[in-house]
């Protein structure tokens, strides 16, 4: 038996109009920035030498516009396959809306709440604005690295790594079926959920990762085949 290695060579998106600007943006569009678009040409560089046959992409145009840009030296790659379970996480109702508007109006209604509960008493202004900071953060915190927490209608990191782990099964059979080197252009999301799962990372680390726009995670699929 002879052991042959593949390569998946997997990628972010480059930054956004809604990254730039600190909007929740789910499954909602949002082009590349110039910035953006400089990132993607760091990728494609990182990956200039490398043999890609297959290529994926989500339905989202920075998906498939940053791929684009990565595959302009790649005239080996014959297929470009578009895969939504590893799309980015939905945001569900905050799609489209501004972090710091949802850190502004949540904590008004839970410095609501916490007021008529008795947990806290009616404060001045200035602290009463202050609480209201703190307890809009803390949500955001939660909401936006919490492994089970689901924003309304939408999905936790814990739901985006089911649909990540059943395309990574089908990934990989389909790598040693085809013998193929493979590209992803994906999202910031579903790559914490591809790392950990690649990785063997904690819940903890898995929350804490910081995913950059022009960075490869290259991961090594070995298959066996029969000598000739």
């Amino acid at each position: 038996m002879k052991k042959e290695v593949y390569n998946i060579y997997l990628f972010r998106h480059g930054q956004t109009y809604n990254n730039k600007e600190g909007i929740f943006t789910g499954w909602k569009e949002s082009k590349l920035t110039p910035l953006g678009k400089k990132q993607a040409e760091k990728i494609s560089k990182i990956l200039k030498n490398k043999r890609i046959d297959v290529a994926f992409q989500t339905k989202l145009s920075r998906s498939k516009d940053t791929l684009k840009i990565v595959l302009k030296n790649h005239p080996e790659t014959k297929k470009i396959l578009t895969d939504n379970r590893m799309i980015e996480r939905n945001y569900g109702d905050l799609n489209g809306i501004p972090h710091d508007k949802f850190i502004e109006n949540i904590g008004k209604q839970l410095y609501k709440l916490e007021v008529e509960g008795g947990t806290i008493t009616d404060l001045s202004p200035e602290l009463r604005k202050k609480a209201e900071k703190f307890l809009g953060e803390q949500e955001y915190n939660l909401i936006h690295r919490g492994y089970k927490t689901r924003p309304p209608k939408g999905e936790s990191f814990y739901d985006v790594e089911k649909r990540v782990k059943k395309f990574i099964i089908d990934l990989k059979k389909f790598i040693k079926k085809e013998r193929v080197n493979v590209a992803i252009s994906a999202h910031g999301n579903s790559i914490r959920l591809f790392r950990k799962i690649f990785e063997g990372l904690s819940i903890k680390k898995t929350e804490s990762l910081n995913i950059p726009y022009d960075k490869v995670f290259t991961y090594k699929i070995k298959n066996l085949k029969e000598k000739q």
